[in-house]
């Protein structure tokens, strides 16, 4: 029916649950519908709807060979002839689909073309890393850039994006996967997206087949990209067809993060080993930085004693209390707020850091070493996010404690409240945040006693 792409594993891949299968992109089943749509728009041309012929044999890409055709007819009407024809290509996850039309007709044939995925509304593989990732459909365009579509607000009619341009793609986006229809050439095209059941939606692109004069044949057709979000390969499909991999508006550290963890990767060979050795680069790279925030919290720690003998002294009389630590603060020549605002800079990198190993689809079912056989998913013994609660406890304990009684408990709590947290977490993200821990304490525990050596020697 319709020639449709009902079904379309992907055998480079395991399914989540069982890995002895591969993985299912689309599929039409009791669980889900998802299916690759295309038909022709005009008098007597065949559509989604319409009933295709393939002919009876094996199809199979032989070992020779490097490009499978299969050609599907559809029945003649009106004087045309269609053939749907599907072009695969070994090593590769695009598809092109198109049509070859001829015109039997003694007047010109005007057509149109439409390509689009259909899909029910559900966020597939929830339970791979329990965060929420986006799952929908998007659309690229120069003019309005990378745009998502939330399934609801299709459902509302609410949804917003470009409906007409003379470039750009459709896709329909899911945590470490995409298919997406990429026209090649620069005709004007319209994108459109709409609920067709309940819980089942629309989304594709319009494009002009052109004029066909009697007697003429004429080809047209759009590639299909269906499979893993591998950031080599999307940049090469079509302009901005890498956006899928969406880390919003930390792209711009995201991408070179990832870039550097994939090199690293081409030594390394291993993404677990990887994660160490970019966190280990990264803490380098902002040792300046966390050095300045480590001196200052070692010498806040050492004159802490001082500061609550000024809150004990005078609780009554808060604006002589608040004087008399800014006078301690001139005098020890300590920026109360020089431990934070290092750390603070940091922060847009470690959470683009983040983003990167939540969405890199070559986390998934990638081992580490010993118990660890996915860093895409929690550690099954959760011993990875119990060594990071740990951690967290030292680095609490070398901090200076808070003359606010509230804010020494919050302190306290924190590496509970984050070992929790981190229990669900992917592997690969309680590695990254173990390995930094573990380097800030090191660093801090030298600085903190190098100061402290340091006014030892001078008292």
């Amino acid at each position: 029916m319709g020639g449709d792409l009902v079904r379309l594993e992907l055998t480079q891949h395991k399914a989540t649950e069982d890995k002895t299968k591969h993985f299912v992109l689309m599929e039409i089943s009791k669980e889900r519908t998802y299916l690759a749509q295309t038909g022709l728009i005009g008098e007597g041309l065949p559509n989604h709807k319409t009933e295709f012929r393939l002919e009876p044999r094996v199809y199979e890409l032989k070992p020779d060979s490097d490009k499978l055709e299969l050609r599907l007819e559809a029945p003649e009407a009106n004087g045309l002839k269609v053939v749907k024809i599907y072009t695969f290509r070994r090593g590769s996850y695009q598809i092109d689909v198109g049509y070859e039309i001829v015109n039997q007709r003694q007047v010109p044939l005007d057509a149109h073309a439409y390509y689009q995925l259909t899909r029910d509304g559900k966020v597939p593989e929830a339970g791979m890393t329990n965060i929420a990732t986006f799952t929908g459909p998007a659309i690229y365009t120069e003019e309005g850039k990378f745009q998502k579509v939330d399934f609801t607000d299709i459902e509302k009619g609410k949804a917003k994006f470009v409906q007409k341009a003379k470039d750009g793609w459709v896709a329909v986006v899911q945590h470490y996967f995409v298919a997406g229809w990429t026209p090649q050439n620069k005709e004007e095209r319209e994108f459109f997206m709409r609920k067709v059941a309940d819980n089942l939606f629309s989304a594709g692109i319009i494009l002009p087949v052109g004029a066909v004069a009697p007697g003429q044949i004429t080809r047209i057709g759009v590639p299909l990209y269906a499979g893993p979000q591998e950031q080599a390969t999307l940049e090469k499909i079509a302009p901005g067809f890498g956006l899928v991999v969406d880390y919003g508006w930390l792209t711009v550290i995201a991408s070179p993060i990832y870039w550097l963890l994939e090199l690293i990767h081409r030594f390394v060979g291993n993404w677990g080993w990887s994660i160490i050795l970019l966190t280990v680069l990264i803490k380098g790279m902002f040792f300046p930085l966390s050095a300045a925030s480590y001196r200052s919290m070692a010498k806040m720690k050492l004159v802490t004693p001082k500061l609550m003998k000024i809150k004990e002294q005078f609780s009554s009389d808060r604006n002589r209390m608040n004087q008399e630590m800014m006078e301690l603060y001139r005098k020890e020549k300590i920026n109360p707020l020089g431990g934070c605002l290092p750390i603070m800079v940091q922060i847009p990198v470690f959470i683009a850091l983040y983003w990167v190993l939540l969405g890199s689809v070559e986390m998934r079912h990638a081992p580490w070493m010993l118990w660890i056989e996915d860093l895409s998913t929690k550690d099954p013994f959760y011993v990875l996010p119990i060594i990071m609660g740990v951690s967290m406890v030292i680095q609490t304990r070398l901090n200076p404690t808070p003359p606010d009684p509230i804010q020494a408990k919050v302190m306290m709590a924190m590496p509970i409240v984050f070992t929790f947290m981190f229990l669900w977490f992917p592997s690969g993200l309680v590695l990254y945040w173990t390995v930094n821990n573990v380097l800030s304490i090191a660093q801090q525990w030298q600085i903190t006693r190098l100061i402290e050596g340091g006014k030892q020697k001078v008292s």
